[in-house]
């Protein structure tokens, strides 16, 4: 291997066990199966930092071992941090941690402006999770940012968008090209009506306890934090509410912050086994649309957990290569620190003599 006397590059020995954990690494190099390739690639190498708090080992992990410690009760009480594991003075930490990225996914594509609105719905139990409960509830702002535009329908999407996947994305697609379609109808104007969402896409995005209560076993694979920021990095949607009651109801509807929406939006479902239908008041206002069957209509949270489950042993495997192989480097590391050591004893008794 050709060394360097780049000082962005770590030397033999001082490499980070992972390119994303924080330590510089020239955009000239790149990062191959934990070494460094010193050969330049014309600057086209740029190391893209993971979604904070997320890890797609971890998410494997709770699949295979079916834990739920990582669900979250009252996303507001976390943020605040009143609730939460370890003391007052960590949780207040991590809860303004959390609170800062969701504030830096909900700005614009460009990340320097304002982007999604962001609320947080609080109502009773009853209300969150089942259907009787015609009640408003509160919806408080956490984040500000950009609101309807002029000739903007509002249009309400709901789901738990756990393992937010195609399924969900193309799902929301559809959304908004239905919606440009009836304003290209309308407007008689296609050439005009591409240069901005024609709607105003919100996403209500279910409490955890709310998911777990209908589809059960550790159900959703990812908290309402983690899924929150899926939606949000999402282009085809305006504004976020986390929380959402799971039956949106008239009292709810008509009390969300832009209003009774135009039009409510729901695809293709077979993963969760409803015993009554949530959007009820939709219909009786008219309201309700449904988007047709499409390719990764069956690209859900369910179907990647078998995905997963069915890969069990291979997971196993490499895993445990991976453990392996990280000792054997440990190993190389202590001899090459050795040998150094032993260079620089037999240096200094040399300059003795």
């Amino acid at each position: 291997m050709v060394s360097s006397n780049d000082p962005r590059v770590p030397s033999a020995g001082n490499w980070p066990a992972d390119p994303q954990d924080g330590q510089s690494i020239s955009k000239s190099r790149i990062w191959i199966d934990g070494c460094f390739d010193f050969a330049h690639h014309a600057g086209r190498f740029l190391v893209v930092e993971r979604t904070p708090g997320i890890s797609t080992t971890d998410l494997v992990g709770r699949m295979l071992l079916c834990t739920k410690n990582h669900f979250i009760k009252s996303l507001p009480r976390v943020l605040s941090g009143e609730e939460g594991p370890s003391n007052a003075q960590e949780r207040k930490r991590l809860g303004e941690q959390m609170s800062q990225t969701i504030r830096d996914y909900a700005t614009d594509e460009s990340g320097l402006t304002a982007g999604c609105k962001v609320f947080s719905w609080t109502g009773s139990k009853l209300a969150m999770q089942d259907t009787g409960a015609d009640e408003s509830g509160i919806c408080r702002l956490m984040v500000d940012g950009k609101g309807p535009r002029n000739g903007q329908r509002i249009v309400y999407v709901d789901g738990g968008f756990d393992l937010f996947s195609p399924g969900h994305i193309e799902f929301l697609r559809q959304v908004v090209k239905t919606e440009g379609l009836l304003r290209a109808k309308k407007e008689r104007d296609n050439g005009s009506l591409w240069s901005s969402h024609p709607a105003y896409v919100v996403a209500g995005v279910h409490d955890d306890m709310v998911i777990n209560h209908w589809k059960g076993v550790n159900y959703p694979i990812m908290n309402i934090f983690e899924r929150g920021l899926c939606v949000l990095q999402c282009k085809y949607i305006d504004s976020v509410i986390f929380s959402a009651p799971f039956a949106p109801s008239l009292a709810y509807l008509s009390n969300l912050p832009f209003g009774n929406p135009d039009v409510i939006y729901h695809g293709p479902t077979s993963f969760i086994p409803l015993t009554y239908d949530p959007y009820v008041d939709a219909k009786r206002l008219g309201t309700y649309r449904e988007i047709g069957d499409h390719d990764f209509q069956k690209v859900n949270a369910g179907e990647i957990v078998q995905r997963i489950l069915k890969s069990r042993e291979l997971y196993e495997a490499r895993q445990a290569a991976k453990s392996e192989k990280a000792v054997a480097e440990e190993a190389v590391f202590e001899r090459e620190a050795k040998q150094q050591d032993a260079i620089h004893l037999e240096t200094e008794q040399t300059s003795a003599r």
